[in-house]
């Protein structure tokens, strides 16, 4: 492009042009889910759909003091969508710290346009702290570009004219123009985002595992509903007299007449409500969003439920090292003096306190000199140096940083002095001499030599030969708590695997400093050119260098192919296809918006000593409600048995307010103190199974008690309210014993808890026998009743040995031919079985087609924004060097935000 139209840069004609072609910046960034999608994700569940059903069938036969049990539908629901739109409005604060205006030239006039008003070859103007809006090229001026967001490489990179710009990178310092190249999907950030728009299926056991439940239940509901609402209306049928052919033509006929047989329909909802775990499932979301609540108090945001249990049983932990374990800063490492032999004789080194040496004072000195334009290594040596006793002198003459020259200098009343590149400071025969010594330096740090020259000429070219008075390291500033919590993630057996685009080197070095387990060996991804060589590299190496956000993610897809859960912590956009791809993400406040939304944890804080705090409320989730989990499941499970067994044998042997009396001190209250304990033991084996292993021989007691009961009862003559009392008390004493089992180790929490639930259970047979509908046994029933209680006890106990002796299952997952293979090796041999299907294809279908109208939307409002920034490319006045406009900058506490002060009237 011309110099002319690099200062007239584009007309409004050509603006125009280019909006109807659609070349337009239109905003790829990745963003939350909308208020609707969160609603509908969390209210239409196949639970939700189970409970309305029944609740319909509940509201024909008009008795609607029966549908108290939507209550536990709708705090489930609304607990779901509280969380979710909670962690929506903090992401979306966090988001609205980023930069969302840019400077353009148009018509020979610099205007200030939205992002996504920018059209293709505009003209734009980035100063220091500007983020670039869209892929450009350098048409004037210099400027050093932090580019560690997209690539993650900490050093700066140097632009001039000719340069590409990436979007989504920051101008550290200096001043240019560039000619925007790509705009909307085609920007180097829009790809990376593009990729990450799959959605994510959360890998949780808690939440498949209660899936799970609910589909078993919803399957085995409908024949045993069906079947208990036929031996119902039989009865109905015989008392009736037995009109007509069948039970099942007079039932139709009363239907037709507008008569409800209501009690059987209520009879039936009553023992399928039963049948659905509906208190674990609101358990399950009450533990999860206290555990929310509690980590947001440490700074750290939980953007959905079970992201905190997924990270809880992680066992491979993958480090990005810019903004994780480093600060994103530089830090001095340490200051190594030269004997300045042949120099102590001048008139400048006499001026130099004996007690300072004279690399310190050179360094302070030139530091403090050229702190105007300070960059990141002037920074760094400011901060060392200012709590140490170093004289300050006034500076005679300065020489800045140049990238051309990569040194800075200044001349004191003491002498001049350099500090720079060795190779650029040094003459070849003064540099061979300390060659080795900067080579053993640079093995794990940056090395700055320090020289003292004889001065600078007018121009700022060094006088005489350099001669080297010392070194200083600089290295990225490593959080102070990096080690700490790489030791934890060591002691809990987590593998660690730090992957970054830095320099592998640097980054072996980082890693060995903070402790992370075979940093010595590592390997730069440049090389890993195939899939092969990439899969065989995450077997022998723990530290990977120069790895590209592709490689990132196919780093987490070979551990995951492994069998491993993985988590991945990130800041960049070049964290964001791991981030989306691994079983939990972790990003940081400070890093991009890309990175914030499709994370499930987001570190508000920027600290990583949080995740220990993450994985300890995971613990305590998982562990909790695995125990109370049998309390409920163990409900569930007997509901389904009794019900297939009275369909032979009627009637149902519970009433309604007996099954009060269990849901609340058997089955609530136990379960919400338990859910609710501190517990940071390891998380073992499958939730599921680890849940049945307790659920199930607590159920088949119950089950085998009622069979005896129902057997003594028929033999006997006892009336259902003798047999009503029976059943439930051998029931208590099952449920009892699973309470005392889930219990151990006991502790004075868990005493008193089991102290209460007996105690409970006693005032209400005892004191509310009317109430509970608790029939008066006579001394032969409450013997039998005493056989019964010790034959279910010790069935329960020898069931839950034999659970506890099973060896657990392995299961894998593979893939193959496009679709989803599950393979399960158990101790009976192995099973292969398809996880797709066509409700699934034809779901996937339903949501590619709603994409494709949502992006055509998007297309039009696109023009219509950017038609509206063609207003603001009319002649005006042109804006002065020094307007003042807002900054967004990056720093160690995240993303700094400086606004222009407002003249007062």
């Amino acid at each position: 492009m011309a110099a002319t139209d690099i200062e007239r840069g584009l007309s409004t004609a050509e603006v125009e042009e280019r909006i109807a072609a659609g070349k337009i910046n239109r905003n790829m960034e990745l963003k939350t889910k909308s208020v609707k999608e969160l609603i509908i994700e969390n209210l239409c569940t196949l639970f939700n759909l189970i409970n309305v059903i029944l609740a319909f069938l509940v509201i024909l036969t008009g008795s609607f003091k029966n549908l108290t049990f939507l209550f536990v539908v709708f705090l489930n629901t609304a607990i779901g969508v509280i969380q979710s739109m909670r962690s929506k409005k903090m992401v979306d604060k966090l988001t609205l710290l980023t930069s969302k205006k840019a400077i353009a030239v148009r018509d020979g006039s610099e205007v200030e346009l939205d992002l996504d008003q920018i059209v293709l070859d505009d003209i734009i103007r980035l100063g220091r702290g500007d983020q670039i809006p869209a892929d450009a090229v350098v048409v004037s001026g210099e400027a050093l570009v932090n580019e560690s967001l997209l690539t993650g490489e900490s050093d700066l990179i140097k632009k001039q004219p000719g340069s590409e710009l990436m979007s989504g990178s920051f101008i550290d310092s200096g001043l240019l123009r560039a000619r925007v190249i790509h705009v909307g999907a085609d920007n180097y950030v829009a790809k990376i985002n593009n990729e990450a728009k799959y959605v994510k299926k959360v890998n949780s056991e808690i939440m498949n595992a209660l899936n799970a439940i609910v589909r078993f239940a919803s399957i085995i509901m409908i024949p045993l509903g069906l079947a208990l609402f036929a031996s119902s209306v039989s009865e109905l049928w015989d008392a009736a007299g037995t009109p007509g052919d069948s039970a099942l033509s007079w039932c139709f006929s009363e239907l037709l007449a507008g008569h409800v047989p209501s009690s059987a329909l209520l009879s039936t909802v009553g023992a399928l409500l039963g049948m659905i775990p509906q208190g674990l499932v609101l358990l399950t979301s009450s533990v999860l969003a206290i555990a929310t609540v509690r980590l947001a108090r440490r700074k750290v945001l939980a953007q959905q439920l079970y992201c905190i249990e997924t990270l809880a049983r992680v066992d491979v932990l993958c480090l990005d090292k810019t903004g994780t374990i480093t600060s994103g800063r530089m830090e001095v490492e340490g200051t190594y003096p030269l004997p300045v032999e042949g120099m102590g004789a001048g008139e400048g080194d006499a001026a130099v306190p004996v007690e300072t040496t004279v690399l310190d004072f050179a360094l302070a000195n030139v530091a403090r000199a050229t702190s105007a334009d300070a960059n990141e290594t002037c920074q760094a040596l400011l901060n060392y140096y200012a709590d140490r006793p170093v004289e300050v002198s006034e500076p005679l003459s300065v020489i800045p940083f140049s990238s051309s020259k990569k040194w800075s200098g200044a001349s004191f009343v003491q002498g001049s002095y350099v500090m720079g590149a060795a190779q650029f400071v040094l003459s070849d025969r003064v540099f061979s001499q300390v060659e080795n010594r900067v080579a053993e330096l640079a093995d794990t740090c940056r090395v700055l030599v320090v020289a003292r020259v004889d001065g600078f000429t007018p121009d700022g070219d060094m006088v005489g030969e350099a001669e080297p008075v010392g070194f200083v390291t600089i290295r990225d500033e490593i959080r102070t708590s990096a080690a700490e919590t790489i030791g934890y993630f060591n002691e809990q057996g987590v593998t660690l695997n730090v992957i970054s685009g830095d320099d592998p080197r640097t980054v072996s070095s980082i890693a060995r400093v903070v402790g992370v387990p075979g940093a010595d060996a590592y390997v730069d991804a440049t090389t890993l050119d195939t899939p092969s060589k990439l899969d065989a590299a995450v077997d022998r190496y723990h530290v990977f260098g120069r790895v590209t956000p592709q490689q990132k993610r196919e780093l987490v897809q070979a551990l995951k192919r492994r069998g491993h859960t993985v988590a991945m912590t990130g800041d960049g956009v070049n964290d964001v296809l791991a981030l989306k791809e691994a079983d939990c993400s972790v990003a940081m406040a400070a890093g991009s918006d890309a990175a914030r939304n499709v994370a499930e944890i987001v570190l508000v804080d920027n600290d990583f000593a949080s995740m220990p705090a993450v994985v300890a409320e995971g613990r305590r989730s998982i562990n909790n409600l695995q125990r109370s989990a049998a309390l409920f499941l163990t409900k569930t499970l007997f509901s389904m048995g009794l019900a297939a067994l009275c369909i032979a044998l009627p009637p149902y042997p519970f009433e309604p307010i007996q099954m009060t009396l269990i849901n609340f001190f058997c089955i609530g209250a136990p379960g919400f103190v338990l859910g609710l304990e501190p517990n940071n033991a390891r998380v073992k084996g499958s939730f599921l199974t680890n849940v049945l292993k307790r659920a199930l021989p607590a159920s088949i007691a119950v089950i085998l008690a009622a069979a005896l009961d129902i057997f003594v009862a028929r033999v006997f003559g006892f009336s259902q309210l003798t047999l009503s009392t029976m059943c439930l008390l051998t029931s208590c004493a099952a449920s009892v014993s699973l309470i005392w089992r889930i219990s151990q180790p006991l502790t004075p929490l868990r005493v008193v808890l089991f102290v209460f639930v007996i105690a409970g259970i006693l005032t209400g047979v005892i004191g509310f026998p009317e109430l509970l509908s608790i029939a008066n046994l006579s001394m032969g029933q409450i013997v039998i009743l005493a056989v019964i209680v010790v034959f279910t006890c010790a069935v329960f106990f020898k069931l839950a040995t034999m659970m506890d002796s099973l060896k657990p299952r392995r299961r894998h997952a593979a893939t193959g031919f496009g679709r989803g293979v599950r393979v399960r090796l158990g101790r009976g041999g192995g099973k292969v079985s398809s996880t797709g299907s066509t409700a699934e294809r034809f779901a996937k279908r339903v949501a590619a087609d709603m994409a494709q109208r949502r992006e055509a939307r998007t297309v039009r409002e696109a023009e219509a924004r950017a038609l509206e920034g063609v207003a603001q490319t009319q002649p005006k006045k042109k804006k002065s060097a020094g307007a003042k406009r807002s900054r967004v900058t990056k720093s160690a506490q995240g993303i700094k935000v400086s606004m222009p002060s407002k003249k007062k009237k």
